[in-house]
Order: structure tokens, then C-alpha cells, then sequence
């Protein structure tokens, strides 16, 4: 299954690539043909990993906040947010490589209440000062726990932020809403009273991993 946002940038590369190995049986000059037919099917097949969206097994938890994106965490830290969530809170951060798959889904249901997009640099994602400098979109969702707040960055590699929901909307935990394309980040923060169920360099899936939890009363 192929995500839906990756339609028009598959049909270009798959015609590209049909122009391209279709010329090289007019060339005589071996070497040339073999560069003509091979870099084109291997970016081709490229095209295809990146642009995948398997299904996932959202959880059946509502006090939870799973990944919205798949990737590695790159850190679990303490912050004082001055954005959506206000006050002491947590972040995790979730580098996103060329081969992970890049749809992102929405980390709990509720309403989306703030949304703003930054036009910004394109420094490597994994470097902590990229969650403020890079391109990137962020929102913020009223759960029935509290605030959330999570973001899309875009990378080094990365050159476009997709996504299709508007405040004002009603949202789903798991539920698709967008992707980078070509490697990305993705970071989220939440009030300190969450109890954090991942660590440092654990891979997670986007709708399926739990990052926090709220604890009942």
C-alpha cells in the first residue's frame, strides 16, 4: 500500500525512469546503457520504500499519546514550553530517515487548536537547534487529558511538509494527516505529569507506539 500523498511524485518518477530505460537500448556504448537502466530502477525502487503506508494497530487506550511519526528517539528531556503546552513539560524527539516510512498519524484524539507553519532552514534534523530553525509545521491538539503539542521538521534531505487538517478539526489518535518527504523529524511535548514509555534510541512506529501516558487517578 502506497500513501496517497506520493501519487504525483511516483507517476513522475516511474515516467522518468520508463524515458530513461527506454533510451538506453538506442546506446551502443555499454557502460552508458547499464547507468541508464540501473540508477533509474534503483531510485525508482527508492521511491516506492519511501512512499509505503503499512497499516497499524492504533491502541485501544485513550489516556495515551502514541508516535506520530516512525523513526528512533533521539531524546527524552525535561523542557518549560513557552508554546501550546505553557509551563514545565516533556519533549521526545523522533529522527525520521530516508527509509522509514513517512506518513504521520495524530498522537490522541481531540481538537486541533493551534496550527502555524514556518518557512525556515534545512539543518540536519537530528541536531537538537532544528526544532526551532528548520522548515516546519506545528499543532496543537485539546485532548481529553490535556494539551499536546507536536510538530513536523523537515531535514536536511527533506524539502516539503504535507499535511491536510486545519484547526478547528476533530482528530483520532492513529489517524493519517500528512508526511515529510525525504527524511524528517518530528517532535512532541506534553505536560509533566505524563509518565514517559520510551527511551532514548528505542524505534517506534507512527499510530502504534505509546510515547506517554496519562496516569489515572
Amino acid at each position: 500500500m502506497f500513501t496517497k500523498y506520493g501519487y504525483a511524485t511516483l507517476g513522475i518518477i516511474s515516467f522518468v525512469a520508463l524515458i530513461l530505460i527506454s533510451l538506453s537500448f538506442l546506446i551502443h556504448n555499454d557502460i552508458l546503457k547499464y547507468i541508464l537502466i540501473i540508477l533509474p530502477l534503483l531510485f525508482l525502487i527508492f521511491s516506492l520504500n519511501f512512499f509505503r503506508d503499512p497499516e497499524r494497530t492504533i491502541p485501544s487506550k485513550e489516556n495515551v499519546v502514541v508516535s506520530p511519526a516512525d523513526g528512533t528517539i533521539l531524546f527524552v528531556k525535561e523542557v518549560f514550553s513557552n508554546k501550546y503546552v505553557k509551563g514545565k513539560a516533556l519533549q521526545i524527539s523522533i529522527f525520521m530517515s530516508p527509509l522509514n516510512v513517512h506518513v504521520n498519524r495524530i498522537p490522541i484524539s481531540g481538537k486541533i487548536e493551534y496550527l502555524k507553519y514556518f518557512p525556515g532552514k534545512f539543518i540536519a534534523a537530528f541536531e537538537d537547534k532544528a526544532s526551532e530553525k528548520n522548515e516546519r509545521c506545528e499543532f496543537g491538539i485539546m485532548s481529553k487529558f490535556g494539551r499536546v503539542f507536536f510538530t513536523q521538521v523537515a531535514g536536511f534531505v527533506a524539502r516539503r511538509i504535507v499535511y491536510e487538517i486545519k484547526e478547528g478539526d476533530s482528530v483520532y489518535m492513529g489517524e493519517r494527516f500528512g508526511m515529510i518527504k525525504f527524511g524528517s523529524r518530528s517532535d512532541v511535548i506534553v505536560p509533566a505529569d505524563w509518565l514517559v514509555k520510551v527511551k532514548k534510541d528505542d524505534r517506534v512506529k507512527g499510530g502504534e507506539t505509546i510515547l506517554f501516558e496519562y496516569p489515572k487517578e
